[in-house]
C-alpha cells in the first residue's frame, strides 16, 4: 500500500522565481527556513539589546505592558507564551531596573497588575527604534515590497 506522501518529489527544487536552489532537502521545509530566518533576525536583535542589558523577551514584555498598562501578572505570561512562575524574574529584572512596577489587584489582593514606569517608557521609545533598525537589518536582502509580503505571509501562517 503507497501513500501519497511517500510519492511526493523530496529533491530541492528552484523556485519559479528563479531563486538559487536550496542547499539542501531541510531547506524545502517551510518550518525549518522559519527557524533558520527566526535565529538571524532574532540574534542581531539580541546584539542590539544588549547595550541596554536587556533581552528580546523583556522587551516583548514591555511593548505588551505599554500596550495594556495593568495587565495582570498571568496575561502577560500567557501573551508571552511562558509559564508565570519564568514571568517572575523577568519582571523582577524589568523593576531592579526602575523600568517596571508591580502593582496588587484592588479586587483581587493576589493579582498584580503590571505598569511601566516613567523610566521605562521612556526607554521603549528608544527600544523601539533599535528593533526597527535591527530587523531593516536582519533582513536588508528584501525590498519593500517582499518584506510587506513576507509579514503578510507569516501573519497568515500565525492565524
Amino acid at each position: 500500500m503507497s501513500n501519497a506522501s511517500s510519492q511526493m518529489d523530496t529533491s530541492p527544487q528552484a523556485n519559479p522565481a528563479g531563486d538559487a536552489l536550496p542547499d539542501s532537502w531541510l531547506d524545502t521545509l517551510v518550518g525549518y527556513a522559519l527557524r533558520r530566518a527566526q535565529l538571524k533576525v532574532f540574534q542581531h536583535l539580541v546584539g542590539n539589546l544588549t547595550e541596554h542589558d536587556l533581552r528580546p523577551a523583556q522587551f516583548t514584555a514591555m511593548v505588551i505592558i505599554d500596550n495594556e498598562p495593568g495587565l495582570m501578572q498571568a496575561d502577560l505570561a500567557r501573551q508571552l507564551a511562558i509559564e508565570p512562575p519564568q514571568l517572575v524574574p523577568l519582571l523582577n529584572k524589568l523593576e531592579s531596573r526602575g523600568l517596571a512596577q508591580r502593582v496588587r489587584g484592588v479586587q483581587d489582593k493576589r493579582a498584580y497588575g503590571v505598569f511601566l514606569t516613567k523610566a521605562g517608557t521612556a526607554l521603549l521609545g528608544q527600544l523601539k527604534a533599535i528593533a526597527v533598525a535591527s530587523d531593516e537589518a536582519a533582513t536588508a536582502a528584501l525590498d519593500e515590497d517582499e518584506r510587506a509580503q513576507l509579514l503578510r505571509l507569516l501573519h497568515k501562517v500565525n492565524r
